[in-house]
């Protein structure tokens, strides 16, 4: 046993060294060959950490011990354990509270429950503020209920304290304080929803208005917005909230609700930033005489909002028969607002317009206005790209490749990225020809380190204890009422750690709508770093998706990025019309493949089973459509018969154009954000494509 216990912590210590070093130099395997340690959060900064430097060898034994430690505890081998831990608190202080934490299971397991409940204390009395006396707070309870008390009041946001609260919801369900900490805490929670809904329907009386908040967050997490708004008319009483109040009755067809919240909103804060967007909703389900005078108001006092209330009052006047003042509107917006979002759609639409009639020159002068006026557009790689195309109809080959490499060089995680490299004839597979490409995947196991947190936090998640290093942040940030852009992106790195997909990538995407000039700035540092596109993009479940791709002869990469588009890679999400899933597997879908390839026992829970009947059917439509991936994709989406019925409409002369033409806003979306993944993935994962990309930069 001595042997191996000393060959184990060789090799851990090797792997330690290695894993220090790898840590120091950051790993990178994206366009982009930078490492974002920290982002200064009062300027876009980068700033390295100290621990880029090499961590000493006192250090890397304590490392080795507390991971030696901790398997031995899993393998319920507490005496070992103890010979590991013992006086590791001094020479590793800055995980001394785990490690004592770590003593106690030690000390449990081999029988002496006295010497575990001190040791338990210690952390307790010594640590107080360290997630691991949460920890041992759970463990003292499992005697003496009271220590599970003190965990409720003291950790609220631990996870061990949800899983204290929910074992005394088992016990007695009619407890209002203990349902209300979930409902704040975990909000996206499955039974958490029921629990909204109780505390809604039968303690409303007894609610604080902080209570509603975190009711209210919810729901509209979820987009349950007729109950969000519901709740947020109980919650405090701020603009924020009271738009959102007007908003989910909006939302929620209870229009007379809606406008009366709306002219609360108005008249109790007339300058409020919610109040312009407020005045714009609010002109939407009054008569029209009335719209203009609100959207009037949006003009002259909310120069934000003001691009969008000139185009929605022009639309107004023309369904008035006032043209003329239409017309002025519009030019206003292109004159007065030229850079805003308003512009930049009612460029494109004259583009469109004049495409259609023929017209690919006067369409090349307005979508070339957006290149210019609009690069922060979403329309601005659109309206680049189709320069291109309409470039080539023109026979102006040069100008064409001009804006083609453009759309790669300014808009290079966008679809139309993709779809320049292909008129470029990049090697990354057409519509035609993506199914049948295997793309080299290179996956890193390690990450760069977190861009903030704690030491502590810091550590733990070097030495890969991902459970621990969010419980720690968790409890770091719980009380903060707004994460920087750097601990924000952290949070959701933690949570990708976990599984927890849906919620990490969409805590890393939502960073682009922060507003202030200073978080703008971060945000854009940020994204010249390879983790934060790994993180928009990961790839979890990479073993089972690489098995079944390549047994369908699929793309894996192809079948990423419509996992990702389908179900952010969460095993269990169901959509309202009962699809489960990684690839939203609709039940009649799954039980019928099932049977097809003889899969007796299967869940569409488990991710083996979803990934392999999901691939089951993306071959089937890929087969429909002669192994034409946009119309696989498109049926995926919209089924096989409405993409039959668009084919014979459109024909297929111009696979763009057939896009552009798909009349299911939904699908159209879904096909170019399912090929946008797929480039993404490509210059994340394939190093071919990375290369020719670095070569174009």
């Amino acid at each position: 046993m001595i042997q191996k216990t000393l060959k184990a912590k060789n090799w851990l210590a090797t792997s330690l060294v290695l894993f220090g070093s790898t840590i120091a130099l950051g790993c990178s395997n994206s366009v982009v060959n930078k490492n974002l340690d920290r982002v200064d959060p009062e300027t876009s900064e980068v700033q390295l950490l100290s621990s880029t430097t090499e961590p000493s060898q006192q250090t890397l034994d304590s490392r080795t011990s507390f991971l030696l430690a901790s398997n031995l505890i899993n393998q319920q081998q507490g005496q070992q354990a103890l010979q590991e831990l013992e006086n590791l608190e001094n020479q590793y202080p800055i995980l001394a509270s785990y490690v004592l934490l770590k003593q106690g299971q030690a000390y449990q397991l081999a029988g002496n429950n006295n010497e575990a409940e001190t040791s338990w204390q210690q952390v307790v009395n010594n640590y107080p503020d360290s997630a691991a006396a949460a920890e041992a707070l759970y463990l003292l309870g499992k005697s003496n209920p009271a220590y599970w008390q003190q965990a409720i009041k003291r950790f609220p946001a631990h996870p061990r304290t949800h899983q204290i609260v929910r074992q005394l919801l088992e016990q007695n369900p009619n407890q209002l304080r203990l349902m209300a900490l979930l409902a704040k805490y975990t909000p996206d929670d499955e039974e958490v929803g029921k629990m909204r809904d109780r505390l809604m329907n039968e303690y409303a009386s007894q609610l604080t208005p902080q209570d509603w908040q975190a009711i209210a967050d919810g729901y509209w997490l979820k987009w349950d917005y007729g109950k969000a708004g519901r709740a947020y008319a109980k919650s405090s009483l701020t603009p924020g909230n009271l738009y959102r109040a007007a908003r989910g009755h909006h939302l929620g067809n209870d229009i007379a609700t809606a406008k009366k919240l709306y002219l609360q909103l108005i008249e109790q804060f007339p300058n409020a930033e919610d109040t312009g967007l407020g005045l714009r909703r609010l002109a939407t389900i009054v008569d029209k005489q009335q719209a203009i005078i609100y959207l009037d108001r949006a003009i002259a006092k909310f120069p934000q909002e003001a691009p969008e209330a000139l185009m929605e009052k022009a639309d107004l006047l023309d369904t008035l028969n006032s043209s003329i003042s239409a017309t002025q509107a519009r030019k206003l917006v292109l004159t007065q607002y030229t850079n805003s979002e308003a512009a930049a759609e009612y460029r494109w639409e004259i583009a469109n317009i004049q495409a259609k009639a023929g017209n690919l020159t006067a369409a090349w002068h307005w979508a070339q206005q957006i290149a210019v006026n609009n690069p922060e557009s979403p329309l601005a790689p659109k309206a680049t790209f189709w320069i291109g195309k309409w470039a080539q109809k023109l026979g102006k080959i040069s100008e064409a490749t001009t804006a083609f490499k453009a759309v790669l060089a300014n808009f290079p995680r966008s679809y139309y990225a993709w779809r320049a490299a292909v008129a470029l004839n990049w090697d990354v597979g057409d519509f035609t020809t993506v199914r049948q490409k295997l793309p080299e995947v290179v996956k890193q196991s390690d990450r760069a380190p977190l861009p903030a947190g704690s030491e502590i936090v810091r550590e733990l998640d070097r030495l890969g204890l991902k459970s621990e290093a969010l419980a720690q942040f968790q409890i770091e940030t719980a009380y903060k009422k707004e994460l920087t852009i750097a601990e924000e992106f952290t949070s959701g790195l933690l949570k990708l750690d976990q599984g927890k997909n849906l919620r990490g990538i969409n805590q890393i995407w939502f960073l682009k709508d922060r507003n202030k000039p200073s978080e703008k700035q971060q945000w854009q540092a940020l994204r010249q770093t390879a983790q934060y596109w790994q993180g928009l993009y990961p790839f979890p479940f990479e073993k089972s998706i690489l098995n079944w791709s390549q047994s369908r002869q699929l793309n894996p990469l192809l079948v990423t990025a419509l996992i990702r588009q389908e179900s952010r890679f969460e095993p269990k999400i169901r959509s309202w019309a009962g699809a489960t899933g990684l690839m939203q597997v609709m039940p009649a879908t799954g039980e019928h493949v099932a049977s097809s390839i003889g899969l007796s026992d299967y869940s569409l829970t488990n991710p083996e089973d979803n990934i392999n009947i999901g691939t089951y059917y993306l071959d089937f439509t890929h087969q429909k459509y002669q192994n034409n991936s946009m119309l696989a994709v498109a049926s995926y989406n919209a089924g096989p018969n409405a993409v039959a019925q668009w084919v014979s409409r459109y024909g297929l002369k111009d696979a763009d154009e057939f896009v552009e033409q798909i009349p299911y806003s939904e699908t159209k979306g879904y096909v170019e954000s399912v090929f946008e993944n797929y480039w993404n993935y490509l210059l994340i994962y394939n190093p071919e494509v990375e290369k020719l990309f670095q070569q174009l930069s």
